[in-house]
């Protein structure tokens, strides 16, 4: 096995999460929300849940409104765990 190849297995899978853009006030930085739907343990009624996240925005091309794809990364500040992948539709 060449170096290339282990590194490739050593790496592990990276999260992907689907979200909407709530601001893109900051430079270079997009806030998301992330909506993820649950069953109830009792009742059985599917309730939302929902998160936000903050995401890097290298080119700041996202605008409010927007469905983004965003990969986990490794730490780029205090809160930004998460980089945008993909634009899936605009506003």
């Amino acid at each position: 096995m060449n170096q290339e190849n282990k590194n490739v297995i050593a790496r592990k899978v990276r999260k992907v999460l689907v979200g909407i853009v709530l601001s893109n006030k900051m430079e270079k930085t997009i806030v998301v929300e992330v909506i993820r739907r649950t069953k109830h343990p009792i009742y059985g009624k599917v309730v939302k849940k929902t998160y936000k996240l903050k995401a890097h925005d290298q080119n700041n091309q996202c605008k409010i409104g927007d469905k983004v794809k965003v990969m986990e990364t490794r730490p780029l500040s205090k809160e930004k765990r998460w980089k945008l992948i993909e634009i899936l539709q605009t506003n």
